[in-house]
This record gives C-alpha cells, structure tokens and sequence, in this order.
C-alpha cells in the first residue's frame, strides 16, 4: 500500500485501536504494549496528552475487548497487519511510542512505512528496549514451563504478585505471554539504510535487563538526532513515572507539531 492510496477510516472502528475522539488533533501517537500488556496500561495516558494529540492505543489480538482471537506468533505477520492499520489512518501526522516489546515492534513498523511509501512516523520513542542489533540470540521465553515462565514474570516485576498466585487467571494470561515472547524469540533483525526519524530512548536506571551500551547504539538506526533518557524505576519505569515520561513526550512531540 502506498501514500496515495491511504484512507482515513475512524479510528474507533478499528478492533487494534483504542482511542478517543479528538475532533482538533493535529497529531495521533500510536502506543504499543509490552510482552503481555494491553491499552490498559496506557489508559491513564489519554487524559495526560496535550488536547492536539490524539492517544492511540494498541490492542493485539488476544487481550481486551480481542480475547477470543488468536494472538500473533509471527513478527512479520504482526507488522503487515498494523502496517494496514497505521495506513489507513493516514490523514494526520502520527509519532510511535512502544515499551519493550513495543518498542521492537514500532522500530520494525517504521521501517515498513519507509519500504511502503508511506507517510513516516514525526517522532519515534523506544522504551525499555535495547538496541534491536543486539538481538542476536533471544532468549526463547515462550518454550519454558509455566513454572519456569512464571519465575522469569516475578523477575521482570510487571505483573502484581496476586495475579501471578492466581493460577485461573494465569491460565488465561499465559498463552497471549507466550506469543508475545515467541514474537520476540523469531525476531531477526536486518541491517538497512538508517531511518530518518527523531529518535527518543527512553530507560529506568534500574533496569537489570537493558544493558546501557545497546540502549546507546540506537543512534545507529537513524541520521535525525537520537536522545538517550534515563528515568527512575525498573523496566516498566515508563508507567510507574508515567507524568516524567509524557512530559518528555508533550516536550519532543512539540517540535514536530
């Protein structure tokens, strides 16, 4: 698909979209989650955002209001499909946030709009994510036992200790994390000209499992400026100093604007 064929369907009927209508938004930020997030950790965000831009939330398949559809294993699936969906919201100026896993993935998709033709993101921010040329040999996550995957879960200290004791919950939880680590454990990235895309990074000083040099070498992957942001808390420091972060994020998306 290319520019002169995007459309400008509303992005409220799009199941991979949670968002809210804003009628004088000069531009859309697409946020995707980490390895078994939903919009849900990015709710409290919509009513932080300056009132021109418009949050836009993914919903993998899975999770959500998307429960009963199956997730996504393959990672070059996943991005032709939001390929399709970021095309088709093509009447305004758009920026990606993505946290951990999202951040791979918003790295990967706009690359996809450079190969398509499409209109590029103004502003890319990465979270949580080192480097994507240091993914030489990902940790296969999703081939462990529960016992084992629930270790590695307690490790990254994401999800609240009851869910994790709530071996019902679980069960329905497990599947969408195994997918998304599968997702990470088949990435393979590929060298490519640099984007041309203003880059944040964006890294909580605690982070065990985000060395600070592949959070560095970022600035490898674009020849429009990429500034490293380190912020207090662990890997999901992004939600729990969430009024820091979008800061940053109203302060760099004012640029571009």
């Amino acid at each position: 698909m290319h520019a002169n064929v995007l459309s400008s369907q509303p992005a409220s009927l799009s199941p991979w979209l949670q968002t809210r209508p804003l009628t004088n938004a000069r531009l859309r930020l697409f946020c995707f989650p980490f390895a078994g997030g939903s919009v849900a950790s990015f709710m409290p965000w919509f009513t932080a955002l300056a009132p021109d831009i418009q949050l836009c939330a993914i919903q993998l398949p899975g999770r959500g209001a998307r429960f009963g559809e199956p997730p996504v294993h393959d990672f070059a699936t996943l991005i032709e499909q939001l390929g399709t969906v970021i095309a088709s919201q093509g009447d305004r100026p758009y920026a990606f946030f993505g946290h951990s896993l999202g951040a791979l993935v918003a790295f990967e998709l706009a690359h996809h709009c450079v190969r398509r033709g499409l209109p590029q993101p103004r502003h890319l921010f990465v979270s949580a994510s080192g480097a994507p040329r240091h993914r030489v040999a990902t940790p296969r996550y999703d081939l462990m036992s529960d016992a084992e995957l629930l270790i590695k879960l307690r490790d990254y200290a994401g999800t609240p200790p009851e869910v994790l004791a709530n071996q019902e919950l679980m069960a329905l939880l497990l599947p969408v994390i195994r997918a998304d680590f599968a997702l990470l454990g088949h990435y393979r990235y590929q060298p490519r000209p640099r984007l041309d895309i203003p880059m944040s990074v964006l890294a909580g000083r605690a982070d065990a499992h985000v060395g600070l040099e592949t959070l560095r070498d970022w600035q490898t992957e674009t020849k429009a400026g990429c500034q490293l942001h380190r912020f207090e808390g662990g890997h999901f420091f992004a939600f729990e100093q969430a009024d820091a972060v979008l800061e940053l994020v109203k302060r760099k998306l004012a640029t571009v604007l």
